[in-house]
C-alpha cells in the first residue's frame, strides 16, 4: 500500500476540523467550487476531480461534518510538492482558516517537511503563501510548463 493511501491526519480548532482523510471529502461540494467558481478549474468535469483527489494527498476543512473547503498536495513525499486547489467557501472565509490549514500543511505533517522545492500558482493570494515562504521563482529561467487551457 502506497504512503498516500496510509496517511491520516486530524486537526481541530473549535466547531472545525482539518483532515485528510478522503473518505470524508464531499465532491459535491468540491466540484461546483471549481468548476464554477475557480479560475483555475472552470468547467472541471467530475471524473477529473475524482482522479486528482486518488492521487494527490487530500486535505478537506469542515464546519462540524459540513466540508467548507479543501486544498491538495502532489508529492513523492521526498524531494517536492505543489499545492493546489486550494479554498475555503465564501461565508466562511476571514476567520483565519486559510491560514491555519496552510499552518497544518507546512508544519503540522511529518512526511511533507524537508522538501527541496514547493510550488503553487497563484493568481490572487500571494500575501497568503508569502507568510509560508513562497516567493518569485529564484530563477525562472530554469523553469518550463506545458500548458492546455482548453482542456476542459
Amino acid at each position: 500500500m502506497a504512503l498516500l493511501d496510509t496517511l491520516v491526519y486530524e486537526f481541530q480548532k473549535e466547531d472545525f476540523l482539518i483532515s485528510t482523510d478522503k473518505s470524508k471529502l464531499d465532491t459535491s461540494v468540491i466540484l461546483p467550487f471549481l468548476s464554477t467558481q475557480s479560475y483555475w478549474a472552470e468547467n472541471i468535469p467530475l471524473d477529473i476531480i475524482e482522479r486528482s483527489i486518488q492521487n494527490s494527498f487530500t486535505f478537506g476543512v469542515y464546519h462540524h461534518q459540513t466540508q467548507i473547503g479543501f486544498a491538495r498536495v502532489i508529492t513523492d513525499f521526498a524531494t517536492y510538492g505543489y499545492l493546489g486547489d486550494v479554498f475555503i467557501l465564501s461565508d466562511y472565509r476571514g476567520q483565519g482558516l486559510s491560514k491555519w490549514l496552510m499552518d497544518c500543511i507546512f508544519n503540522q505533517i511529518p512526511e511533507l517537511q524537508g522538501f527541496r522545492r514547493w510550488t503553487l500558482a497563484t493568481a490572487d493570494a500571494h500575501g497568503l503563501y508569502e507568510q509560508y515562504g513562497f516567493t518569485n521563482l529564484a530563477r525562472p529561467e530554469r523553469m518550463m510548463e506545458k500548458v492546455n487551457f482548453t482542456k476542459y
